[in-house]
Formats: C-alpha cells, structure tokens, sequence
C-alpha cells in the first residue's frame, strides 16, 4: 500500500526546545521527525523548519506565508500538512490557517507541554498522532485541526484551558471531532460549513484592538485605542455581553470610527442579543452599533475582525460574516 506524503513544518516551541538554563526553540523539523522512527512507517514525510521561536513571537504575516507554503505542498503531491508550534498560541494559529488555507487536504497543527529534557515528553506521541491523521482520507475536508493527548479538534472551538496539563486542549462548545486509538483515526463528528477568506500576501496591515472588560472599569483606555493607530476593536465583555454603563459612551463613539465586536470574557457560549435591556447590556450595545461575535470568543473574534479588514472587506461585509461565520461551503 503506497504511504501518503506528508508535509511537516515546524515554528519552533516547546516541542523542540532544549538546553541547560531555561529550555528555548533548537530542534529543526527535520530533527523532530526523525525522533519518532514510526513515522517513516505512516507516511512518506518531508520535514522543513519554517520558523524556530516561541509560539508568541509568530505574526499574522507568518501564518499568511505559512498558508502560501502549505498550499504550495498540496500542490506539489502532499496529502495532509502537519505544522508543530508552541502551545501558547495554538488556538490561534489553528483558526487563521483553518481561515486561509482552502483545500480539502487536512493541515494539523500539534505541540507539546513537557519539552524534551522532560520525563514523559509528549511531543513524539503528538507528532505521530498528527501525521497519522494527516494521512487519513477520513481527515479530508475537516479543515485545521488540532490534535493533541490524542483528541482531534475544530480549529474554531479549541482553546487551551490549563498552563501545564498535556489535556490542555478542549473544545467547551462542542467537544472533540474524534480521537486516536491504537494509531487508528475515529471520526465521531464533522463540523458544518467552511470559510474561506482570500489575504493578498502582501496585504496591509490591519491592527485590532482586544480589550476585556472588568468590574468597576470606566473604559478610560477606551479613546486612546484610535490615537494608536488600532482600525479596529474586539470588545471581551461580561457573560452574555454586558460592560459597565461607564463604558458604554465610549464605545458607541468609537463604533463610528471602526468596526467594535462584541465577545464574551467567558470563553465559550454565544454571545447575547435579545436578553437583557439595561445600559451596557448585549440589547444597548448591539443598537448603539456593537457587531456580536457569536460563537467565537475574544482571541477568534480579534483574528478574523483582523483578516476580514485585511481582505478588503467593508462593515456590511464584516458584519455579514459575524452573523454565519460558517455558511458557505
């Protein structure tokens, strides 16, 4: 039986950090793959380092070059694409990629949270596990996913929960697509629709402010967000979407000068729109111009907000995408 080729890409993170004094990003892909001999007997895999930092040091403008090369791998005979990175930003980058890279071709993203120098070190396990899916049919037109502890994530609802737990992984609102057992994929769910956005690669960039909201916050940071040169605003608010009414002038205002969504600090739940009817609750601010995210929680909402404006896309756009982020395909 002919092996499938897969693509591996690594950024760097704790799944290839090593040394003495404080552990930092120094094994290549190339170094990582051939650590797990059991590779070779999933796929025909070819390893590249596209980047070697800690997860936090990784751009939007990374992950569009990163989408080009993926796409560029399909192109050239792959059947899935593995990228590996550190965890702190996973939910992340798993969202942009899902968001940019539109091909039936799985891309899987994976890492680790004990590195190497580690007793039970499971970035090995995690790699196999992400290359095994790769090269499913069975993972065809899933997306980005993340897998990891051997579970199999949306992109869209994966975030990490817990600072050093290698379960960091969950997905509050709908659970895992499926897992891995005895090195075989189980599909338990398929998520429902895609979307595609198309970022010129050498677009301009598009900051969005993320500014969560607290108890007894007035929102006094709220008016300098402009001045800094921020084009829009991604608003984490209290449970179902509530700000202190000291906030609310402030954000109705800037609603005039750029897009201002509106998301829950809560992490998971949709946000509101019909509940509640006082100064500063999901009713107010949704009239005064607030775009509700829907599902998506702050940190999603900031990055497709970000892409969206990158793409071109005007209010009525913008806001037609926050009301079915996934119709479509």
């Amino acid at each position: 039986m002919k092996r499938s080729k897969i693509t591996v890409l690594s950024l760097g993170g704790t799944i290839s950090s090593t040394g003495e004094d404080g552990v930092k990003p120094t094994l290549t892909g190339e170094d990582l793959v051939a650590d797990v001999p059991e590779i070779a007997e999933a796929a025909e895999v070819e390893a590249s380092s596209f980047r070697q930092a800690p997860s936090g040091e990784i751009t939007l403008d990374d992950l569009i070059e990163l989408a080009a090369e993926i796409e560029a791998s399909f192109d050239s005979g792959s059947s899935g694409a593995v990228v590996t990175q550190g965890t702190d930003t996973i939910e992340e980058t798993s969202f942009v990629l899902d968001l940019i890279v539109g091909r039936d071709e799985p891309t899987i993203v994976t890492g680790a949270m004990r590195n190497p120098t580690l007793p039970g070190a499971d970035g090995p396990a995690n790699l196999l596990a992400a290359v095994k899916v790769a090269s499913s049919e069975a993972a065809r037109g899933l997306g980005t996913v993340v897998v990891f502890n051997d579970e199999i994530h949306a992109a869209r609802f994966v975030r990490k929960t817990h600072t050093q737990s290698p379960a960091t992984f969950r997905s509050e609102a709908a659970g895992s697509l499926g897992w891995v057992a005895e090195g075989d994929l189980h599909i338990a769910t398929r998520p429902v629709g895609r979307r595609n956005i198309e970022v010129p690669t050498e677009s301009e960039h598009r900051p969005v402010a993320l500014f969560t909201s607290a108890l007894g916050d007035d929102g006094r940071m709220l008016p300098e967000i402009a001045r800094l040169g921020y084009v829009g605003l991604v608003v984490e608010a209290m449970g179902g979407g509530h700000v202190p009414e000291a906030m609310v002038g402030k954000l109705e205002k800037l609603c005039g000068t750029m897009p201002v969504v509106l998301a829950s600090r809560t992490g998971s739940g949709e946000i509101l729109e019909k509940t509640y009817g006082f100064p500063g609750s999901e009713i107010d601010l949704i009239k005064r111009g607030l775009i509700p995210a829907g599902m998506l929680d702050g940190l999603k909402a900031r990055l497709l907000l970000t892409l969206l404006l990158r793409s071109g896309a005007d209010e009525k756009e913008i806001r037609a995408v926050f009301r079915e982020p996934y119709a479509g395909e």
